[in-house]
């Protein structure tokens, strides 16, 4: 049974849908430490360039977007509690690519360690990728099964006053592409993975189907699980993401083509500058 990012605690032996009290008691655990929002320079150059090379990875493997996705969360968390200053430009890579052999085993996802490391030109022996997962599994207190905003979309969609199952489909799909944005986004990441759900899907219905934004929104900040200030500041910053993922994408087409470390690298240090 391989992981699912939507129902993140369901284990081996059970089938049953974890509570959302579970996974809210449960979500901060999941999240990178508070740190991570004052860092250096050149912290978030090494983070960019972590992210540029599990994006190529992924293109490059054909990987399921969901592993790089949980491969990034593992690698923001494993860097807001880790010293990496001073580290050799190899251990990058290595982390890179023991992020995503964990997050691929997760999702019971093939990941040829050969073909990815050709690809990366670098080539590190399996007892070196073991000895870095363990480091890893350590740094995130062998929470694995990460809850993220994947966890909490079923919830927030039930609150659609959409019948139509096909234009929610449609709706859950604008939600994640939004989520996939806004893990790299510095300036989201002290936000709950519940806050960001919520965020992403008022955000796509308001682009989507704008007559049922008030009527969604309103019904989204009534939950006793979220704080409709901090809604309201994770949305005005999830709004500025997109608008300038928008504007990037209107100066430069190429990138919504082709997906390059060096393209992903300069955008996301343009955004975290800004």
């Amino acid at each position: 049974m391989e992981f699912d990012l939507e129902d993140p605690l369901v284990s081996f032996e059970e089938e049953q849908t974890i509570t959302l009290s579970k996974l809210l008691a449960s979500e901060s655990d999941h999240m990178p430490s508070p740190n991570c929002l004052s860092s250096t320079d050149f912290h978030v150059s090494f983070l960019c360039e972590a992210i540029s090379l599990i994006l190529q990875v992924r293109l490059s493997c054909n990987l399921d977007p969901f592993v790089a996705y949980l491969a990034i969360n593992y690698l923001h968390r494993f860097m807001s509690s880790q010293e990496i200053s001073g580290k050799p430009p190899w251990f990058l890579r290595l982390l890179v690519i023991s992020c995503l052999s964990l997050a691929s085993k997760m999702k019971d996802t093939t990941l040829s360690f050969l073909d990815m490391q050709k690809d990366e030109g670098c080539n590190f022996k399996v007892q070196s990728i073991q000895k870095m997962e363990l480091l890893i599994l350590g740094a995130l207190k062998w929470r694995v099964r990460s809850i993220t905003p994947f966890s909490f979309l079923h919830l927030f969609l039930s609150l659609a006053e959409i019948r139509d199952q096909s234009l929610k489909q449609i709706l859950k799909e604008r939600a994640s592409e939004i989520i996939f944005c806004a893990q790299n986004d510095i300036k989201l990441l002290e936000y709950k993975p519940s806050t960001i759900a919520a965020t992403a899907l008022v955000f796509a219905c308001q682009e989507l189907f704008p007559q049922q934004y008030s009527i969604l929104r309103a019904s989204i900040t009534a939950c006793e699980c979220l704080d409709e200030e901090t809604f309201s500041k994770c949305f005005d910053l999830m709004q500025e993401m997109m608008r300038m993922e928008a504007n990037e994408s209107m100066m430069d087409t190429s990138f919504l083509s082709t997906v390059t470390p060096m393209s992903v690298l300069e955008r996301n240090n343009k955004r975290q500058r800004i």
